[in-house]
């Protein structure tokens, strides 16, 4: 029993295998977008060309994928292959159906940026920045200029409280000064804190460099906040802390880092269409591409057990009854699959009793021709034989001129009962097909050179055979064949005319054959005869049996061949028979579709 797996042949690579890469690209398109995006917002330019090859790795493989898998269709579909067209029908449909779903996001995406960059272009956001940091740097300026007029005019003693020292009135400072602290210098050059007033946090450990006027501002220790040096005497210096308000050094940082990122966005406004580019190139067209690659997977594992199925309905068509297609488990189709195998199998056993009950039918036809055949001759052999005795009995001396004449009929009768019994033998008697290599053109020769000489009017044209064509065919058989075939020939046309053998190499699917043509230029076949030809006992000459044709496509077809013919009346007619060059086991199943092939010519 032969059997059908409803499985792509060969595929590149399984539904789940493309499911996990398609997944590893996801993973990697996520890592490779935050690189992408870190390079881009940090100054706006596009990826270097190290990043673009890494990143266009990707989408090159899943094109090179797609290739293959588009050339294996392709080529399926230039050989015609069962199922490429459903095949290349239901991929179309599918890609139309991503290219439905990704146009409108696709539009919408370019209209959202393309509004966005038209949105930007209205905004000077970097001239507003410059404005907002100016204006940070005059009140920042004012700021100074008030603190330091406070401190040249103004007078904290009355504020400051010494080390130690208790004051039950003291003066308040004003909300602009955080702290006041003195410093003094002892006689190694040493500064030390003895009097303060103020926020305690603004109080400092180590006074700044000695040097009067604003302090170089030093950070965190300085933020939001102005110092400034005054030096009331010899030795003594006084630190003054001013406070910038809640939060202005970190308004200051916004504005700074709010314009060098509007600088970016410049930036990117600039290169944004090649940054559309990469962007769909690296995330969006792998995407697409892996969506049809799994598509044209999913349409070959959907239309493999179609195509499985249609191929083995076609096989179950020309004859071959033991064909069974293994389903996958949980397949779809397996019920169907079922019902297909339950209805050969019981196709396969019609047949059987149909072959059966007409192989009883043409044995019960061939008997009674056989019948009526051995019939035929019995009644002369019987009249000549009455006859002799006849005059034996009535007249003895007379009996010589009847005798010869009599005895003659009888042993032709009988030779040709002989000849029938002889070809019936030949036509019921099992026959092994030899596995002998024979040259075709020597057994032509064989078989014409007796018959060129025999009939000079017959011209015999044997020069299109080629010298190194050979088949598994026992080489008495094939004589046997060209003989009987030669010598309708000649019959056909009276003795005179031409026949032309000639032989030509053919391929039937996976086999080569040879084909081997006999042409006449007789009377021809009708119409009426032609389906006769190869029935036992049918014939149309008066002194032929019907068994000669039966023979040979007996011999043709147990050697896995074909025999089949095409005629015209008045014209003539070309027998050919196909005979396989390549091994006899793999060819000898379709016999019954060259048999058909013959019909149809």
């Amino acid at each position: 029993m032969k059997t059908v797996r409803t499985h792509p042949k060969n595929p590149i690579i399984n539904v789940r295998g493309l499911v996990l890469i398609y997944l590893l690209l996801c993973f990697l398109a996520f890592l490779f977008s935050r690189t992408f995006f870190s390079e881009v917002l940090r100054d706006g330019s596009v990826p270097g060309p190290l990043s673009i090859l890494v990143f266009f790795t990707i989408p090159a493989v899943l094109l090179v994928f797609l290739a293959i898998s588009s050339v294996s269709l392709f080529r399926d579909m230039a050989a015609r292959r069962i199922g490429s067209k459903f095949k290349a029908r239901l991929l179309a449909y599918f890609i139309t159906i991503v290219v439905f779903a990704a146009a409108p996001v696709t539009m919408i995406t370019i209209l959202s940026v393309n509004e966005v960059v038209r949105f930007w272009r209205t905004i000077d956001a970097e001239a507003a920045m410059d404005a907002a940091q100016n204006f940070a740097l005059d009140a920042y300026s004012l700021h100074a200029e008030k603190f330091e007029r406070m401190a040249l005019t103004m007078n904290f003693d009355r504020a400051m409280v010494k080390d130690g020292e208790k004051i039950e009135e003291r003066q308040e400072l004003p909300p602009e000064i955080a702290a006041v602290q003195d410093f003094k210098q002892d006689g190694e050059g040493v500064w030390t804190g003895f009097a303060f007033a103020g926020l305690p946090e603004q109080r400092l450990r180590l006074p700044p460099p000695p040097q009067p006027g604003f302090v170089s501002r030093e950070m965190p220790r300085d933020s939001g906040y102005l110092r400034y040096i005054l030096f009331s005497g010899q030795g003594t210096m006084r630190v003054l802390s001013y406070s910038l308000g809640a939060g202005f050094d970190e308004a200051v940082g916004l504005i700074e880092s709010g314009k060098s990122h509007f600088r970016v966005i410049n930036t990117i406004r600039g290169n944004i269409k090649p940054l559309l580019i990469f962007y769909y190139g690296i995330f969006f067209f792998p995407s697409l591409l892996m969506t049809v690659i799994i598509a044209m997977s999913f349409t070959r594992r959907v239309t493999s057990p179609i195509v499985e199925l249609t191929e083995a309905t076609r096989r179950v068509a020309e004859g071959d009854f033991s064909i069974q297609i293994l389903a996958r488990r949980g397949d779809e189709l397996g019920l169907l699959i079922r019902s297909f195998n339950s209805m050969v199998q019981d196709l396969e056993k019609s047949r059987a009793a149909l072959v059966k009950a007409e192989k009883i039918s043409i044995w019960q036809s061939m008997a009674q021709q056989l019948a009526h055949e051995i019939k035929n001759p019995l009644t002369p052999i019987q009249l000549s034989a009455e006859r002799v005795l006849r005059r034996w009995r009535n007249e003895p001396a007379g009996i010589a001129e009847i005798l010869e004449s009599s005895m003659m009929a009888i042993i032709q009768e009988t030779e040709g009962l002989s000849n029938l019994l002889n070809e019936f033998r030949t036509l019921s008697k099992p026959m092994e097909p030899s596995q002998t290599w024979t040259k075709i053109r020597e057994a032509v020769e064989d078989a014409a050179v007796p018959y060129g000489s025999s009939h000079p009017q017959v011209v015999f044209n044997i020069s299109h055979i080629e010298e190194d064509i050979s088949v598994k065919i026992d080489k008495h058989r094939l004589t046997q064949v060209l003989t009987n075939l030669i010598i309708n020939g000649i019959d056909s046309m009276d003795g005179k005319g031409a026949i032309e053998i000639r032989t030509d190499i053919v391929k039937k699917r996976e086999s080569r054959f040879c084909r081997l043509s006999i042409k006449d230029t007789g009377k021809g076949i009708s119409k009426e005869n032609g389906p006769l030809i190869f029935t036992p006992y049918f014939t149309t000459k008066e002194s032929g049996t019907g068994l000669g044709l039966p023979i040979i496509e007996r011999i043709v077809n147990d050697h896995g061949g074909a025999i089949w013919f095409n005629s015209a009346e008045g014209v003539g007619t070309t027998f050919f028979i196909d005979l396989p060059i390549d091994d006899i086991g793999a060819v000898a199943s379709f016999s019954n579709v060259q048999a058909a092939e013959a019909g149809a010519l």
